[in-house]
């Protein structure tokens, strides 16, 4: 009987060993998912200025993160996020020079230390980076578009194993509502201006609008607390999104989020305060 204990609790052992192995961190997906994102997009079609300056924006990110949060905190933080908001300037950001893509992460980063309401910082960081860059920066910073295409295949496993991902951490919703929302608002779009139904879609199936979808407007730290708030936020945001791409405005997604967010942010943030007892606790 001894004996055959020793054996069911050995057996035990490797069965719980391998599960240790796939539950991965959370942490960890998201910056796997965007590195599938970068590597695949450069290897088939070459869309990096160069892996110099993504690496560049990469090591800023953390290196500022890694100063800030052991400024602000005393401790050095997890980098996961930081990566993820380094990663992304690097994919989105487009110019010729070395400067924008250095400020880009370390803006981005900036703001999630500066900008701060009640203990809680209101922009997604990579989205206020992106932002500000091609919007005080517009004759030598654009955003990456269309250097993609529309290629099927590497969209298809992309979106794929980013659908699983956000499932996973619990933002498939968010994901969801927005493409649903980006969908319906693209045939407002297509019959008030003529332009085919298809073409009017069609940006949602560039690297682009992946990391929008997969990233931006899934951060936990700058979405409200309530999936349907989370969901109303993001029909919102394309709402006011189809509305600048009337306006022609060029880069309508990141401004949309960019009000919006905040908009959405501030006014639970203000909301928790009134429902707070004074001299209560922050919450954030």
């Amino acid at each position: 009987m001894a004996s055959d204990a020793k054996v069911l609790s050995s057996g035990d052992r490797v069965p719980a060993r391998r599960s240790r192995l796939l539950a991965l961190d959370n942490r960890f997906l998201p910056p796997i998912l965007i590195t599938s994102i970068l590597v695949g997009a450069n290897l088939s079609f070459g869309i990096l200025e160069g892996w110099e300056r993504t690496g560049l924006a990469i090591v800023v990110a953390i290196g500022t993160e890694m100063l800030l949060g052991r400024i602000t905190y005393g401790k050095w933080p997890h980098p996961a996020s930081a990566y993820i908001s380094g990663i992304s300037a690097g994919i989105l950001i487009r110019s010729p020079f070395w400067w924008p893509y250095f400020f880009g992460s370390f803006i981005s980063i900036l703001s999630k230390y500066v900008l701060r309401l009640n203990g809680r910082h209101i922009w997604n960081p990579t989205n206020f980076g992106v932002s500000a860059m091609v919007f005080l920066a517009p004759a030598t910073v654009t955003v990456l578009s269309v250097q993609w295409g529309n290629a099927v295949a590497p969209m298809a496993v992309i979106w794929l194993l980013g659908a699983v991902i956000v499932w996973r951490v619990g933002r498939a919703h968010i994901s969801a509502t927005y493409v649903a929302a980006f969908f319906v608002f693209s045939l407002v779009r297509s019959v008030v201006t003529g332009i085919p139904y298809l073409a009017t879609v069609a940006p949602i199936t560039g690297p682009m609008y992946q990391l929008f979808i997969f990233f931006m407007i899934t951060d936990p730290k700058t979405t409200v607390r309530s999936k349907r708030g989370q969901c109303v936020v993001v029909v919102l945001v394309a709402f006011v999104e189809m509305l600048m791409r009337l306006a022609e405005v060029v880069y309508a997604p990141f401004y949309a989020l960019f009000v919006v967010g905040s908009v959405a942010m501030v006014l639970e943030i203000r909301c928790d305060a009134r429902a707070r007892p004074q001299g209560g606790p922050t919450i954030g």
